[in-house]
């Protein structure tokens, strides 16, 4: 069974042809022009900045092709690696990376350069060249565990356009044989593709069989890369939780039936990052060690192997295994104890953010059969299972909710599964009730204010709401002042608080 990746590594290949630096949209006298140029450059930079608090352990490398200077391990022409000090070419973006990336473009013509591409009478294929170093830029880390990806970045829908004959034809071969090697070394590529002007981007040309599109797939492509450019440029300040499993656990449904499952986390709230202690000259990050000292002779310990309690004044010596064995409360994460029906469990029960169980039969086969058994049963009876789930410093009473797959016209809606919902322990549960019951001044509301209110509720309706539409402004605003200092902003950023109630409406 396949390993799902935990980390992604991605190649920019941004086209820096004479053709990307010129206007991107139909002039308007009054309008500053931008460049095809521009709008990558701008895109790359917002997503390195969300990739930082997002997805931190993910790892860049930016990668021009049609350029004057070489640049890279293989020294091919054409091809500028672009990085900055102290950084691997293929590394986690950082702030002087993107602080010298968003200025390229001022500098770009002195240092780097730009050429046209495949030119007739040339033998050197620049496309090629930058699959070769991209491939070879990302040949670190399984694809076991790892997502590769290569991202091209043009608005020359032909690059073989200006030569013609057998020349074309083998450099369209080879091309085409390069990115399939690649695509099959478990790399993938994906192109986001710039309609200038006066002509709309043809995927046909060539790189529909460059990335292996076929039929209705090529009409749909532009469009929907175009959606994938926006999403770049105009993505939230979010940490991205990304839909993988969050560990295994064994489920003893008796003494001798033990099945393995996989638990989801499916919406948690996001909180900033940890905070790191740096040292206060150089920066850097501090490491803590805990150290054993004796008493007598002040020497260093090691981690003592064995524990007191003093009891009856008496010394009760544990050792550490003997410790976590009085602790252990089941010799499992999770275990059966019964089933009841689902009216007894409470909206008030579920305290926290449930998680997500889906069988798995990696290590114990069968795990599925025992698993759907019980899943249909419980649905078909209207029941819900009790377990006990948890470490020994922190046992739980969990609630087993069994859920039905829900298939609509596009695809799977919710799937089958079970909802691990964490019960309250009997102090978790307050009674206010209890206390206005016994004190007579209550408040109450009249009966014109509860027409009132009635009316209000009537009229504003949100339709359609969801939680996700809607920013967390206190994150925003941490994550903005977070990059302000990190890249040397003198302006805070201006944060719009969409929590806010709207005014202007509510006074209509």
């Amino acid at each position: 069974q396949e390993r799902e990746a935990n980390k992604e590594m991605v190649v920019y290949l941004i086209d820096a042809s004479p053709r990307m630096f010129t206007p991107a949209n139909a002039a308007k006298p009054d309008e500053k022009q931008e460049t095809h140029f521009h709008t990558i450059v701008n895109c790359i930079t917002q997503s390195l900045k969300m990739q930082i608090i997002g997805r931190s352990r993910d790892e860049v490398a930016i990668c021009f092709f049609n350029t004057k200077e070489k640049k890279n391990l293989q020294e091919l022409a054409g091809v500028y690696v672009y990085n900055v000090t102290e950084r691997e070419q293929l590394d986690r973006p950082d702030a002087r990376l993107i602080k010298e990336f968003s200025c390229v473009e001022d500098s770009f013509m002195n240092n780097i350069g730009s050429r046209y591409g495949i030119t007739s009478g040339s033998r050197e294929n620049t496309l090629y060249n930058a699959l070769w170093v991209a491939q070879a830029l990302l040949r670190k880390g399984s694809v076991k565990t790892v997502s590769k990806r290569i991202l091209i970045f043009t608005n020359e829908d032909d690059p073989f356009g200006g030569i013609t004959g057998a020349a074309k034809t083998d450099m369209i071969r080879t091309t085409i044989q390069r990115a399939k090697d690649a695509q099959d070394l478990g790399l993938s590529i994906e192109l986001l593709p710039l309609s200038r002007p006066d002509e709309d981007f043809n995927m046909s040309l060539f790189y529909a069989d460059l990335i292996g599109l076929e039929g209705d797939e090529v009409v749909q492509y532009v469009p929907s890369a175009g959606e994938k450019l926006e999403d770049m440029t105009d993505q939230l300040r979010k940490r991205m939780m990304k839909k993988r499993k969050v560990k295994t656990l064994s489920f003893a449904i008796t003494n001798d039936v033990c099945i393995e499952v996989n638990t989801y986390a499916l919406i948690r709230p996001t909180a900033p990052g940890t905070i790191t202690w740096l040292d206060s000259i150089s920066n850097l990050p501090l490491k803590t060690e805990r150290s054993f000292i004796c008493n007598d002779t002040g020497a260093l310990l090691q981690a003592p192997q064995e524990r007191f309690q003093l009891y009856n004044d008496k010394v009760v010596k544990f050792s550490v295994r003997e410790l976590s064995d009085v602790k252990r409360v089941s010799s499992h994460h999770l275990r059966l104890l019964g089933f009841k029906p689902l009216d007894c469990l409470k909206d008030y029960h579920n305290l926290s953010p449930s998680t997500f169980i889906y069988p798995s039969d990696e290590q114990i086969f069968g795990s599925t059969r025992v698993f759907v058994a019980l899943h249909s049963s419980m649905l078909r009876l209207g029941r819900f299972a009790l377990a006990f789930y948890g470490t020994p410093t922190r046992p739980r009473l969990v609630a087993l909710v069994a859920q039905e797959e829900v298939i609509s016209s596009s695809g799977q809606d919710e799937p089958p599964g079970m909802h691990m919902i964490y019960l309250p322990y009997s102090d978790d549960v307050r009674y206010p009730e209890e206390v206005h019951l016994t004190s007579g001044d209550a408040p109450r509301a009249t009966d014109e204010q509860i027409k009132k209110a009635s009316n209000l509720l009537r009229r504003i309706d949100l339709k359609h709401f969801s939680v996700s539409h809607f920013a967390n402004p206190g994150l925003q605003k941490h994550y903005g002042i977070l990059e302000a200092l990190a890249l040397g902003e003198d302006e805070m950023p201006d944060i719009k608080d969409e929590t806010l109630p709207d005014e202007e409406g509510l006074a209509r």
